[in-house]
């Protein structure tokens, strides 16, 4: 399973407080996907922040 951060991330930071383990919030800014494969124990709550995004920016599959 991998996780993307598309340019329409707004920078809420909801998605590193959900799923730290795989995303956090750059220099920049803006959510990044950390790692390249999503870790089996943070599946779940990775496809969650994917589903609460407000800009719809992240994609797990």
């Amino acid at each position: 399973m991998k996780a993307t951060v598309s340019e329409d991330c707004i920078g809420c930071g909801l998605c590193e407080g959900t799923c730290p383990d795989v995303f956090e919030i750059g220099d920049d800014g803006l959510a990044h996907a950390i790692v390249d494969e999503v870790p089996a124990d943070a599946e779940e709550t990775a496809q969650q922040a994917a589903e609460d995004c407000p800009a719809g920016a992240i994609t797990v599959e």
